[in-house]
């Protein structure tokens, strides 16, 4: 069991995989005291050698924590195009990738998208695909634990590796099976999605989007607004969680009762103690000063122009997408969300499962479906499209 710990060792690993077709890779890091995720360790794995006793390629642990030594090698690596880099689940690795050094692996092939378009289901986690591809089971003890702490235990190193390991033969079944239905480029299609920058970059102005709130009065969305974008840059300039500053409940209920001194703060219900007083404070009042005082307050999105019976059209998109999803083998939620299929039903035409490979398996039928050119017809223990006219 080996672990990097200089640059030249991950160096000449990098330069041993680029003679490789692909190489799997996997994180561990934390996330629960920091805005950004602190990268603890790094795996990585080569392919299997060729012939009848071929055992696995060399699989290693990288730590970054060691002082002096640099991801570069990696990052060179990743921009390699002859080699393919293997994650499981990739979002959060790469996001990770994206904010230290705005690097992305090229190629990408993520496993878990992959195993979703290959007929493995919505679940498609690691343990489900090492359990049913290799027959191997994985000894997930060590998952929760402390991965900045040193030196790591026998325990934790055996089960970083299996997270590379194991995901060599996953790739390798899921990659032919691509191959044989003609499907790689769906895979491609989601790997752009996730290495794609605007997918990582979190802007303040926009934060109060991801806000659920009841009330469309604009100046009330107003002051939610001014209220995340104040949390957000708190959040992202001292590198702490935005639940460490105050939590969505907190935010609504500032936003309704509206503090102008920490005296109003004092009486809230919702907001964490040390927000009262010092820093956040003072960023809170100065937030709802500001939300108060805009001339553009932000208007509550327009409802979709939809057409009577949208909720029963929606219902029928619904037994259309489990149709399409089991006759095509694919993951449902990976063609259109429940949030897709009701904007769909209302009007809404500018969404991902009416494009690219979606629209083969779904959505042009869905479109169908919605301008009543196309009924559905159940028999047999089946659901099939039937022509209308």
């Amino acid at each position: 069991m080996r672990t990097i710990t200089t640059t030249q060792e991950l160096a000449a690993f990098c330069e041993l995989a680029k003679a490789q077709p692909y190489v799997t890779l996997d994180t561990e890091f934390l996330r629960e005291r920091t805005y950004y995720s602190k990268l603890c360790l790094i795996q990585m794995a080569l392919p299997p050698a060729s012939g009848p006793k071929a055992e696995g390629g060399p699989a290693v642990l990288v730590d970054p924590l060691v002082a002096d030594l640099s991801l570069e090698p990696l990052y060179d690596l990743f921009r390699h195009t002859a080699t393919v880099k293997v994650f499981h689940a990739a979002r959060q690795d790469l996001e990770i990738f994206f904010h230290d050094a705005a690097v992305f692996p090229d190629p990408l092939f993520d496993t878990q998208v992959a195993a979703m378009v290959c007929g493995f289901g919505e679940q498609a986690g690691y343990e489900t695909l090492v359990r049913k591809i290799t027959r191997e089971n994985l000894d997930k003890s060590s998952r929760f634990t402390d991965w900045s702490r040193r030196p790591l235990s026998d325990a934790q190193a055996a089960y970083a590796l299996a997270d590379v390991t194991h995901l060599r033969a996953i790739y390798e079944f899921l990659a032919a099976q691509l191959k044989k239905t003609g499907r790689e480029s769906w895979v491609a299609e989601e790997a752009a999605v996730l290495v794609d920058p605007e997918t990582y970059i979190v802007r303040p102005d926009e934060a109060w989007e991801r806000v659920r709130t009841r009330s469309g009065s604009p100046r009330f969305l107003a002051v939610v607004r001014e209220l995340a974008k104040f949390r957000e840059i708190y959040a992202q300039t001292r590198d702490v969680p935005r639940s460490r500053v105050f939590k969505d409940d907190a935010l609504i209920e500032l936003a309704s009762t509206k503090p102008l001194t920490e005296e109003d703060l004092g009486r809230s219900r919702l907001l964490l103690r040390e927000a009262r007083r010092g820093d956040i404070a003072q960023g809170i009042l100065a937030a709802v000063k500001a939300g108060m005082e805009v001339k553009d307050p932000p208007k509550p999105a327009p409802e979709p122009e939809g057409k009577p019976g949208n909720a029963a059209l929606a219902d029928l998109l619904r037994v259309l997408l489990k149709a399409k999803a089991d006759a095509a083998g694919v993951a449902p939620k990976l063609i259109a969300s429940s949030s897709d299929l009701d904007a769909i039903a209302s009007g809404g035409r500018d969404l991902p499962a009416l494009h690219g490979w979606r629209a083969e398996v779904f959505g042009n039928d869905a479109l169908r479906l919605a301008q009543g050119s196309i009924a559905l017809s159940a028999g047999g223990g089946a659901v099939k499209v039937v022509p209308v006219g």
